[in-house]
């Protein structure tokens, strides 16, 4: 063998072994070219701001920051591992300049404008739902509701005299930190609590809505933190369901439902479907405007699947069709959260002492009491806080997806909205009757 043979021998050896390291399926060799298409294309301005650049940037984007999360000692034991190394990381690169302005603006506008988001959340909760057996998913049902709703309450109250103890007072506290981290994130939380503040006040919304958004930041952030610290910490504990937040003995008695074998077909049966459920509630919402969308969605499937509606084919159709999206693009959808909505540069100017100890009272409050009262109620209290306390804590469907990605509990995306959505719409009616008597 020549010297060159021998050569192209050991350089074929070294990309095969490279190619079995894998991030998120692709091979580092093919990961490497993409990357070096995505650098090229961003450095002379030839993206696509299209579905398509936009895909392709937050997948590529998505998968090696949170390769890298899920990697790195302190994060990946301590400070909830990929995810949130993924929101930061994107954060941080949008805010120094390193991905530029106009890649950020095509990842937010397919995420929230075009809104993947939705059918990222809609895909998420119809397969999840589908997925549980009929029984334990109204027991849970039941049961999950009581927990959420007196556990945030208990938050608020909890919040407001720390406020009142360190100095930041306790009306402050109440409205301007405890109410917007559990008013269910920007768009159906804050902005609409901005709206009924300044209504009552006789200000500015705008201005309202910056002294609004910094609770809801660090509170996300926090929740995300704290799912993947408890997911870690109680992994070998009974109390820890697994993913599984009912716990009798009939569950723990149910064999494993079999899994399922893909079929490209059904998948895209199962896409339509959830999409049904989406415009079902779309258009509920444009009939009662007062009612979230997503109530109204997960009302219809959680009664599809109680009354047994729909036949196992577009079932397991539609659970098919959420692994898909799940396995594939939620790092992509991690990475389109720090970009588009993580704004460091407001985060770190409202950080203050107080500021600081009022969102850690909220986070450490609505962990003890969902807990707590999940044990209480009959629930698994890992399950519980992550699902009835910490997704309340968190900034709506994005900040539930974080949540439940840091903890590895996906499967409760349904359970994580029903709390974050109706608990919302509770949140808002509270806080126009105690900024009209707090102000």
């Amino acid at each position: 063998m020549t010297d060159n043979q021998e050569a192209q021998s050991g350089f074929k050896a070294l990309l095969s072994k490279w190619d079995k390291i894998r991030v998120s399926g692709i091979g580092l060799v093919a990961y490497f070219l993409m990357g070096i298409l995505l650098i090229i294309a961003i450095r002379y301005n030839v993206l696509p701001k299209t579905m398509i650049g936009a895909i392709f940037a937050l997948v590529l984007m998505g998968h090696i920051l949170y390769y890298l999360g899920a990697n790195l000692p302190i994060f990946r034991s301590y400070l909830g591992g990929g995810a949130v190394f993924t929101i930061l990381g994107a954060a941080i690169l949008a805010t120094t300049g390193v991905v530029p302005h106009s890649v950020v603006v095509t990842a937010s506008t397919f995420v929230n404008k075009m809104d993947f988001l939705g059918l990222y959340i809609v895909s998420l909760i119809a397969s999840s739902i589908f997925k549980m057996d009929r029984k334990e998913l109204l027991k849970a049902a039941v049961r999950f509701l009581p927990v959420a709703f007196i556990s945030m309450a208990v938050t608020g109250l909890v919040v407001g005299l720390v406020g009142m103890l360190i100095g930041a007072g306790f009306n402050h506290s109440i409205l301007y930190v405890s109410l917007p981290i559990m008013s269910g994130g920007v768009g159906a939380g804050i902005v609409p609590m901005s709206g009924i503040y300044a209504k009552a006040l006789g200000v500015s919304a705008n201005g309202i809505l910056s002294q609004l958004f910094p609770a809801v930041v660090l509170g996300n952030l926090l929740a995300i933190i704290s799912a993947g610290l408890i997911s870690k910490l109680f992994a070998n504990s009974k109390y820890n369901g697994h993913g599984e937040i009912l716990n009798d003995l009939e569950s723990q008695q149910k064999k494993p439902a079999a899994e399922l074998v893909p079929d490209y077909m059904q998948m895209g049966v199962g896409m339509m479907v959830s999409i049904s459920f989406f415009m079902l509630g779309t258009i509920l919402n444009k009939v009662v405007p007062g009612v979230n969308a997503y109530a109204f969605i997960i009302l219809l499937i959680v009664l599809a699947k109680a009354a047994g509606i729909l036949p196992k084919y577009y079932e397991d159709a539609t659970v098919m069709f959420g692994q898909l999206i799940v396995k594939n693009m939620t790092h992509a959808l991690l990475t389109g959260v720090g970009l588009s909505l993580l704004d460091v540069h407001q985060l770190m100017s409202a950080l203050n002492w107080q500021f600081v100890v009022l969102c850690l009272t909220s986070i450490i409050t609505i962990s003890l009491a969902s807990g707590f009262l999940g044990k209480l109620f009959g629930l698994y209290p890992v399950e519980s806080v992550i699902a009835a306390g910490l997704a309340n804590n968190s900034m709506g469907g994005t900040g539930n997806v974080s949540v439940l990605a840091a903890s590895d509990r996906m499967n409760l995306i349904a359970f994580a909205q029903m709390g974050n959505r109706i608990g919302g719409a509770l949140v808002l009616v509270v806080s126009g009757i105690l900024v009209a008597l707090m102000h």
